[in-house]
């Protein structure tokens, strides 16, 4: 696929992916903030955003591109933020960010300068306790990365949002994603792009493995172009989901490895590299308020990529109402399997970092089917046991009653054994 670039200065059309992939955008930036910001004690935030394709700030219908989405989200939860906090008798917050903003085009960006300045101004005069600094690139991605670097070390940022919307695929190398995720204890990466570039680069760089990944399709030669015509069918993005992920799985603890739900067929990704799991939490969480915008192909309780196509009959899910309902049911019977591998108890900590990177479910989906599940009970610090699923906290412990209505293959298998020795 030739690679499309935006010409900014005559006004770069804005794409349904685009606009689907920048309400995600715009929802999780404020979720982010106001997650970051929920302890009593806090006086102060900081954080960093890097936009490596910023582009020139606004297209050619108006509609804000992702700089000024980040600037007005930053404003309008620093103000939503300390307002329920003066609700609670509590002080403010000031909130630091450093904004870096890069894009190859030198047209870009100096339209994007005349787009920020203003609403820079504004936030300035209206919102105090919000403070940006914004820094200005004009390079290739990975030419400016070491500038980038050295900025966020300067500043000593923990906590880093990339996003990194490029065309194709080959503007960003992996090993620059995994130094990103290495290097800040709390990264995170919005990755976007075509997935015929990965499927051409991966055929010359893997093609035993991918061609045997694309063999129950029925293409032959490992044939990328021949996916053009089946890219809006479901085994498709069942098999598209695995590959993604498995060329990504060991640049994050966390990978979400869905597609941009678009009419057209499945050709655009949208990839959230996390390492921590509340992150991949509250991204679940803001795909389901956004139904339609993602999409997922295969199991929708644990072990989401599971799916056979030669053996299975996986569902599409797209995070509605739906899609909630067949994950439920999954996940009553998934979550008591899940907490007997590990014996028969489990902390609630411990489970979160086991399922994040292999459900696209809600967490309330998750803690009904826990907190519903005949199998489980959910003991508190104290020793007493939960009864709402609102209520289950970090320092819960999940585990399996003593009388239970299924009992795990280890000791099912061990019955046989028994029986057969008299």
């Amino acid at each position: 696929m030739v690679e499309k670039r935006y010409e900014w200065v005559d006004g770069a059309k804005l794409e349904e992916h685009s606009r689907r992939k920048h309400k995600i955008l715009r929802e999780y930036v404020f979720d982010y903030l106001t997650v970051r910001c929920k302890l009593p004690q806090q006086e102060r935030f900081r954080l960093a955003i890097v936009d490596g394709f910023s582009g020139g700030g606004r297209y050619q219908c108006g509609a804000q591109g992702s700089p000024l989405i980040f600037i007005e989200e930053l404003k309008r939860a620093t103000d939503a933020v300390n307002t329920h906090r003066a609700v609670q008798g509590l002080g403010a917050i000031e909130v630091e960010c450093l904004l870096v903003f890069n894009d190859a085009s030198r047209d870009a960006i100096e339209l994007l300068k005349t787009h920020v300045a203003p609403v820079q101004a504004d936030i300035a005069a209206t919102c105090p306790k919000l403070h940006l600094r914004v820094e200005y690139l004009n390079e290739f991605f990975e030419a400016a990365y070491p500038t980038i670097k050295r900025f966020l070390e300067q500043g000593r940022y923990r906590s880093v949002i990339f996003n990194l919307d490029q065309c194709g695929h080959s503007h960003v190398e992996r090993n620059t994603i995994l130094d990103i995720m290495h290097s800040y204890p709390a990264a995170e990466i919005f990755y976007t792009f075509v997935i015929s570039s990965l499927l051409a680069f991966l055929q010359k760089d893997q093609p035993d493995r991918l061609r045997a990944q694309l063999d129950h399709l029925g293409l032959r030669n490992n044939d990328v172009q021949a996916l053009e015509g089946m890219m809006n069918q479901k085994d498709w993005l069942g098999t598209a989901e695995k590959i993604v992920f498995d060329a990504f799985r060991l640049c994050a603890p966390y990978v979400s490895p869905f597609s941009i739900n678009n009419p057209g067929g499945w050709r655009y990704w949208l990839i959230h590299f996390a390492n921590a799991y509340r992150a991949r939490q509250v991204y679940n969480n803001i795909l389901h308020d956004n139904a339609s915008l993602q999409a997922h192909f295969g199991r929708s309780g644990l072990n989401m990529l599971s799916y056979d196509p030669r053996h299975d009959e996986g569902s599409l899910y797209l995070f509605d109402d739906s899609g909630r309902a067949s994950a439920k049911t999954q996940l009553l019977g998934d979550i008591p399997r899940l907490v007997t591998d590990a014996g028969d108890a489990m902390s609630v900590m411990e489970f979160y970092e086991s399922i994040y990177n292999v459900t696209p479910a809600h967490a309330d989906d998750v803690h009904a089917a826990i907190i519903e599940n005949p199998d489980l009970e959910v003991i508190t610090p104290a020793g007493g046991e939960r009864r709402k699923a609102n209520t289950i906290g970090v320092n819960d412990v999940i585990k399996v009653k003593t009388q239970r209505s299924f009992f795990p293959m280890f000791f099912n298998a061990g019955s046989e054994l028994k029986g057969g020795k008299k």
